[in-house]
């Protein structure tokens, strides 16, 4: 899994995944940050944070995409990162 984004059916949470670059080689692991896009440009807010292993972010994937979450281009930008 590379880096991907889902929005929630109202369009007002967002997750998203990215891989961890530093335990990709041994034991792949990805970040998974929800959160929504503020206006006016405002940093987003960041509601929580999880890391998992590659397999477990899959899953959360695909269950979220089976609650009506769907793909959406990114929504904020590195310079969120908390």
């Amino acid at each position: 899994m590379g880096e991907g984004w889902l929005t929630d059916s109202e369009r007002y949470w967002a997750c998203r995944f990215h891989r961890d670059a530093r335990s990709w080689a041994q034991d792949p692991r990805v970040f998974v940050d929800q959160g929504r896009e503020m206006p006016n440009g405002e940093p987003a807010l960041l509601k929580s944070r999880r890391y998992l292993r590659d397999a477990e972010a899959r899953k959360l994937w695909l269950e979220l995409v089976r609650k009506g979450w769907a793909p959406t281009p990114p929504l904020w930008g590195n310079d969120a990162e908390p």
